[in-house]
């Protein structure tokens, strides 16, 4: 499964942009969107080390929210499976 992560921009220089997300900061290439109007405080969807679409700071908070959910589910279940030995080979 691919999955592109929101991240906000802090730096932009060229087509290479500083972005953060939940405290992790990296260096993200702006290339795939050159077309756009992109500034320091956007949100960027960010795959494989490239911003592909721009995103409003509301989507890039529901996306967090659900990998979050997520992320707790699967904590859940792996505690679950752990209790019952269905997590040992």
């Amino acid at each position: 499964m691919c999955l592109g992560i929101p991240m906000k921009i802090l730096e932009i220089n060229q087509f290479m942009a500083r972005c953060e997300a939940k405290g992790i900061e990296r260096d993200v290439s702006l290339f795939m969107l050159q077309d756009e109007s992109i500034n320091i405080g956007d949100y960027v969807v960010v795959h494989v080390g490239y911003a592909i679409q721009k995103m409003s700071e509301a989507e890039a908070e529901t996306a967090w929210q659900i990998y979050d959910e997520m992320l707790t589910l699967e904590d859940q279940a792996s505690a679950d499976n752990n209790l019952t030995g269905k997590g040992h080979a």
